[in-house]
């Protein structure tokens, strides 16, 4: 049985706010157009204007956290001359795909891709400025502009190892209109996953809620179908928060 805590509620959303009130003026506009690239876009500028050096903004945790949850999905290549392509998706100035690029043994290509060509930019010249060191001397990293919806056209269907979702997802489904985009962004994961890919999500939300959501979305009959789970990763300022991993399922054609 799933450790369940509170439904998620708008007020949980503004505990989020709340912790980066400080960091930006727009607390209102980032709970309410979390889908849209002018609000990260602001969000990034006034956010880097505060600190006279740059610093990493972490959304619920960082690597750290969830490092066990991530590297043992890639202890295995799909192909033994191919590298394991990564997409840290909806990455801002996260650590988390360097840490990533860092700590993976296997040669990874990992791929970190917001919407908001202002946090690309921060995080391509903190990259050259800290000259950052891969674990693997095969090991790629960059950093692209990418809206998630159009994932499809950067990757080619069945070529991705692994996704990594921390608070994009949350991020649309808090949007006023960002519920459809959330199901688009689901359906896209599975296409460009391989079989042997998976979907990682890192969220707040309550299994009973967010489970039910990914088994409705991810099912589209005699097109695609995926395997669900969850674990939880801990407590974190009062809040559970939790690892939802969503692996393409093969359909069989009747």
């Amino acid at each position: 049985m799933f450790p369940l805590s509170k439904p998620l509620t708008l007020l949980r959303w503004r505990r989020v706010a709340a912790r980066v009130r400080h960091h930006s003026s727009l607390t209102t506009e980032l709970i309410e157009n979390m889908d849209k690239k002018a609000t990260w876009d602001r969000f990034y500028t006034e956010n880097n204007s505060r600190t006279p050096t740059f610093k990493n903004f972490e959304w619920f945790f960082g690597f750290d956290s969830v490092r066990d949850f991530i590297m043992p999905l890639l202890q295995t290549k799909s192909h033994p001359d191919a590298l394991l392509q990564v997409l840290d998706m909806g990455c801002g100035t996260s650590a988390l795909g360097p840490c990533i690029y860092r700590h993976s043994p296997l040669p990874v290509r990992v791929t970190c891709a917001d919407i908001s060509p202002i946090a690309v930019r921060l995080m391509q010249e903190h990259i050259q400025a800290k000259a950052i060191q891969p674990h693997n001397v095969s090991s790629q990293l960059e950093f692209v502009e990418l809206d998630c919806t159009h994932i499809h056209k950067h990757y080619g269907s069945s070529s991705v190892d692994l996704i990594v979702d921390k608070g994009t997802t949350d991020a649309l489904l808090r949007s006023k209109e960002g519920k459809g985009k959330a199901a688009l962004v689901l359906k896209q994961c599975l296409k460009v996953l391989r079989s042997s890919g998976s979907l990682l999500q890192f969220s707040d939300e309550d299994p009973d809620a967010r489970l039910l959501w990914l088994e409705t979305e991810a099912q589209e009959p005699g097109v695609m179908a995926a395997d669900v789970g969850v674990q939880e990763v801990g407590e974190l300022r009062g809040v559970c928060y939790y690892c939802y991993q969503v692996t393409p399922r093969c359909i069989v054609q009747e």
